[in-house]
């Protein structure tokens, strides 16, 4: 039997047109604090794809590297946030996530999501039926430890207060670019501790 203090493997899921290199900060600060911290790429990331159907690919992973009764923790940035709700709300997530943290995420919607006419833009739009059917059971997410990280200057999800939601922890962290969220000292200070789950 593993030690009981022994921390939840963390599932990192990146947002549209990045990889997992976005998550090399984060990765390294994690480790050496002693999770194990594992990523995928998802495939393709550039829109075309649809958000529920890039969720199959994290239930796919999950179901692959981990055994059925490993509880994990998982962050999703920006539209892995809402990929990685659709996988916790509606592929049986709920059953293994415990900590589960959004940054950047757009829960309500983007306007940004009107640039690209494709699957996971039009879902990321404002009152998209995608995120009108996954808002509607949000509730849901009070049987983890949900936590949503935002910056108010965010300039890709409009308008930034789209991450706030009425469930877990909101937190508001004054970072001046979407992609340095996953970066900033601050925003790895506040992962620990809602990891470590700090204020719990």
């Amino acid at each position: 039997m593993e030690s009981l203090n022994k921390p939840n493997p963390v599932l990192l899921i990146h947002g549209i047109f990045d990889t997992i290199r976005i998550f090399d900060k984060m990765s390294r600060y994690l480790k050496k604090l002693g999770w194990e911290v594992y990523s995928l790429n998802l495939v393709p990331n550039y829109g075309i794809l649809g958000l529920d159907k890039l969720a199959e690919q994290v239930a796919d992973y999950v179901n692959k590297t981990f055994p059925p009764n490993q509880t994990l923790d998982l962050i999703g940035f920006s539209m892995g946030g809402i990929v990685s709700r659709y996988y916790v709300q509606r592929l049986g997530g709920i059953d293994k996530v415990e900590n589960f943290i959004t940054i950047s995420a757009p829960h309500n919607g983007t306007l940004t999501g009107y640039a690209l006419n494709l699957a996971a833009p039009i879902q990321m739009r404002p009152k998209s039926n995608f995120l009108e059917n996954l808002n509607q059971d949000i509730a849901l997410l009070d049987k983890t430890n949900f936590t949503s990280i935002w910056t108010p200057y965010d300039a890709m999800i409009l308008p930034p207060k789209s991450s706030q939601v009425p469930v877990g922890r909101d937190i508001k962290i004054d970072v001046f670019l979407h992609p340095w969220m996953v970066s900033d000292e601050k925003v790895l200070k506040v992962i620990v501790e809602e990891l470590k789950g700090e204020y719990r």
